[in-house]
């Protein structure tokens, strides 16, 4: 069984017991958080697609903790004329565990 979930702003196919990525959530650790934005549903025999949203289907998920993402470097450079600049980033994620699927 798996599903299609928009978790702010981006989808994820998510399956029960499983541990993902996600853009950073507001919410504390080591809380119980329900996603009602399901866009496809299915079980192995029968599918639900929602228009946009699958009605009464939910994805319940354990946010296990806050973490930055490995570091990406930004070069520029300006060739003969000595400009050379170097930025980082590092982006924010919550690990989710996903618990139920229904």
């Amino acid at each position: 069984m798996y599903a299609v979930v928009d978790i702010a702003g981006q989808q994820f196919k998510v399956t029960e017991n499983t541990k993902y990525y996600v853009p950073r959530l507001k919410e504390e650790e080591n809380t119980e958080i329900v996603f009602d934005k399901v866009l496809l549903l299915t079980d192995g025999k029968t599918t639900k697609i929602g228009n946009p949203l699958v009605d009464g289907a939910k994805v319940k998920a354990k946010i296990l903790a806050h973490v930055k993402d490995d570091k990406v470097i930004v070069f520029k450079k300006k060739r003969r004329i000595s400009y050379k600049k170097t930025r980082g980033h590092r982006q924010q994620l919550t690990r989710i565990e996903v618990t139920s699927i229904s």
